[in-house]
């Protein structure tokens, strides 16, 4: 059999500890079923040195299409991740597929929302590092949460931009708005755009609370395809998304302001969050800390060896 090649950020290879628990257990586990190689990232020329490469690939973080390969990163939720063919978060292959909420074991499902909710709202806990104070803010017609069109994935897969996105929102809903900037965005336009909504919408507050007090006060939630989406179903809110999104099957997805506004004004209930909560997390992804993730992993990886 050919080899099976992990490539991981050099750190990672020089300092074994500091591999993330994913592939550690990945690489030990694997070892009696394939020839386990660790590499270097490299992304420039990537593609075609899997190609002239025998063996089965897999990518850390990566977005490449290749019969043998496939392209790893955290789920937005840890320990959930992507083992996929396309790639990660909003190009991973998830978004293709059709979520059948008939399919999905009711009773499971609600165990499995229950224990991730208790963790992540239970617990006030996010992908990003939120403030620990909890703040009482005004119940809110949409909460809005932003992003960085600088980040490279954000400009790929917007279809309106974040200032298009406010206004139409600010435009159609009269009752208190929340607007939460990215916690990584140190921009000062971003802040000086916001200001100057502010003056001239008297019902937009721009919050930098906690993710979960913000969730709790909003009706409705509206982001281009930040990982706070997913969030927002643990909360059963409904969500609106202005950008490609491989979590969007239970969401409304629109690309107009126009289609924004509508989707605002319209009647939302009976979405299947636990069993959604579940399909997505439970059955597409891998969980990093399941007994049988050396076993589901193969499960994706042996057949490429194939190709």
């Amino acid at each position: 059999m050919a080899p099976l090649y992990f490539h991981l950020p050099g750190n990672w290879l020089e300092k074994p500890s500091e591999m993330l628990p994913f592939y550690q257990k990945l690489t030990a586990g694997l070892a009696d079923r394939a020839e386990v190689r660790l590499v270097e990232m490299s992304r420039d020329g990537l593609a075609e040195r899997i190609t002239g490469t025998p063996g089965v690939h897999i990518l850390n973080h990566g977005r490449i299409e290749h019969p043998r390969s496939l392209n790893a990163g955290i789920a937005y939720v840890y320990p959930f991740w992507h083992l996929d063919p396309l790639g990660i978060r909003a190009f991973s292959s998830i978004g293709a597929v059709r979520f059948r909420a008939g399919e999905v074991d009711g009773e499971a499902a609600q165990v499995f929302f229950q224990r991730l909710k208790g963790r992540m709202v239970g617990g006030r806990i996010s992908r990003y590092e939120q403030p620990p104070e909890r703040e009482v803010l005004p119940k809110a017609g949409a909460a809005i949460f932003l992003q960085s069109e600088g980040h490279r994935v954000v400009g790929e897969t917007l279809y309106l931009d974040r200032w298009t996105m406010v206004r139409a929102v600010l435009e159609a809903v009269q009752t208190p708005v929340l607007v939460k900037p990215h916690p990584r965005d140190f921009d000062p336009e971003t802040g000086a755009k916001l200001e100057k909504l502010m003056a001239e919408f008297r019902h937009l507050s721009v919050t930098t609370a906690n993710i979960h007090d913000v969730l709790q006060a909003t009706e409705r939630v509206v982001t281009i395809n930040s990982a706070v989406g997913i969030e927002a179903y643990l909360y059963r809110k409904p969500l609106i998304l202005c950008g490609k999104a491989d979590f969007h099957h239970i969401a409304d997805v629109v690309q107009t302001p126009q289609a924004l506004q509508d989707a605002l004004h319209k009647e939302v209930s009976g979405r299947p969050y636990a069993k959604y909560i579940h399909w997505y997390f439970g059955q597409q992804c891998l969980n990093a800390g399941a007994a049988d993730l050396v076993d589901r992993a193969w499960a994706r990886i042996a057949p490429l060896f194939l190709q």
